[in-house]
């Protein structure tokens, strides 16, 4: 099977879990289209453009992807939820040590990459005066 619709395939279940996140409050819907313009721009740029294109979503993937940075509110968003999948670990796993340990450890290295990554402000929003 040719790279660029394993490319597209990957794309499209990406953004479909993302597209559930919006209506799941649970489920994030940022990381999943981060991942899903990723493979976007190996297979279909159009469609990584259309992501982009997104008014709630597409400027911080953008922001993401191409300078490596996240706004505030994007960080205190993945944060938050963060906090409550470690509190669900924390929960269900209180009597078990090594789930208890691997999945407040996964979270955390989580956290300590969001709070390491600069803050910055999309594209559409720069250059634009503030009253």
């Amino acid at each position: 099977m040719d790279r660029m619709i394993l490319w597209r395939i990957a794309g499209l279940a990406f953004l479909s879990i993302g597209w559930i996140g919006i209506f799941l409050p649970l489920l994030p819907t940022t990381i999943f289209w981060i991942l899903a313009a990723l493979c976007f721009a190996r297979s279909d740029p159009k469609l990584r453009d259309w992501i982009y294109a997104r008014p709630h979503v597409g400027p911080q993937v953008q922001l993401f992807i191409e300078r490596g940075e996240m706004t505030k509110a994007g960080k205190r968003g993945a944060l938050f939820g963060m906090m409550i999948a470690a509190g669900f670990i924390a929960w269900l796993g209180w009597h078990r040590p090594l789930f208890l340990t691997l999945g407040l450890g996964l979270v955390s290295l989580g956290a300590l990459y969001v709070v390491t990554r600069p803050t910055g402000t999309p594209k559409s929003d720069e250059g634009q005066d503030r009253a």
